[in-house]
């Protein structure tokens, strides 16, 4: 137990040395963590450490070194994903995160510079098309929305974003446009005064038409288009799938949030561009 107080106590100078962004923690640390940098906390259901560590002996060797090697990668893969998250959506704007992992089996203590991470750079190229303001506006709704549904349960809904004009000529209203004859200022998804009723007309069949600028055209949209041919997961549903094939047929993006396991995903060009579970944000803790 000592040794991993001295261990972590190291780590921390070290991200303070480096000027790190934040710290993010992956399981259950049973001591005060005494720093200055932000701390935020990944969620989930963290394993404790184990009171002392044991070496394994000879003949255990290399199923020690498979499972650390096992573990290690999926420490990375959880500490740089949150970081991403928490820099597109969150407080987080420098490039060096200290993440430290630990499990009943192992402790991880890793510097990443999420500036370079594959996630990061995708939402980065859909904001070649979108403002970055609009486009992490609507990441942060649609993760709001699957986290909270809305009237008690889950809710499916997906957001095209840009090029609307033609979206809309590849497009129809079967029911009323609830956003029709308001005002911009009303419709602006960067207002989150607004996000209240986003919510709420989330609760119905089609999708949200929203300009580049982040100006809701219609809600309740349904799209005309050929899922032929889409290189994506055969298991979307309807929604998932006509979003993706629009933003192939046009130089939309599309972010969908699953009904059944509130997944928020991107689509561009026709492709999945990543995924995030509401519960990937980090929580801060400081």
């Amino acid at each position: 137990m000592e040794s991993i107080e001295v261990l972590i106590e190291s780590a921390l100078r070290l991200a303070e040395k480096n000027n790190a962004a934040a710290i993010l923690i992956s399981g259950n640390i049973t001591f005060p963590i005494e720093t200055t940098i932000p701390v935020y906390q990944l969620p989930g259901n963290p394993n404790t450490f184990v009171e002392s560590f044991i070496p394994p002996d000879s003949g255990n060797l290399s199923s020690m070194k498979d499972n650390l090697r096992r573990e290690t990668a999926y420490h990375i893969s959880d500490i740089e994903k949150a970081a991403s998250i928490e820099h597109i959506i969150g407080e987080m704007k420098k490039g060096i995160v200290l993440g430290i992992s630990i499990s009943s089996e192992s402790v991880a203590v890793i510097f990443h510079d999420f500036s370079k991470s594959i996630f990061l750079n995708a939402i980065q190229e859909c904001e070649k098309r979108i403002p970055p303001e609009v486009m992490r506006a609507a990441l942060r709704l649609c993760l709001e929305i699957s986290a909270a549904g809305r009237e008690g349960r889950h809710v499916g809904t997906a957001f095209l974003i840009g090029d609307h004009e033609e979206v809309m000529q590849r497009s129809h209203q079967m029911i009323l446009n609830p956003y029709s004859g308001h005002p911009d200022e009303e419709r602006n998804i960067l207002d989150k005064k607004n996000w209240e009723s986003i919510k709420e007309f989330a609760l119905l069949d089609g999708v949200f038409v929203v300009s580049a600028e982040g100006i809701i055209q219609n809600a309740g949209r349904y799209l005309d288009v050929d899922a032929k041919d889409l290189d994506i997961n055969k298991g979307f549903g309807g929604r998932h799938v006509s979003a993706a094939a629009m933003t192939r047929d046009t130089v939309a993006v599309a972010l969908t949030v699953s009904e059944s396991g509130g997944t928020v995903r991107l689509f561009m060009d026709g492709k999945e561009r990543l995924s995030i579970e509401a519960s990937d944000r980090p929580l801060k803790n400081n």
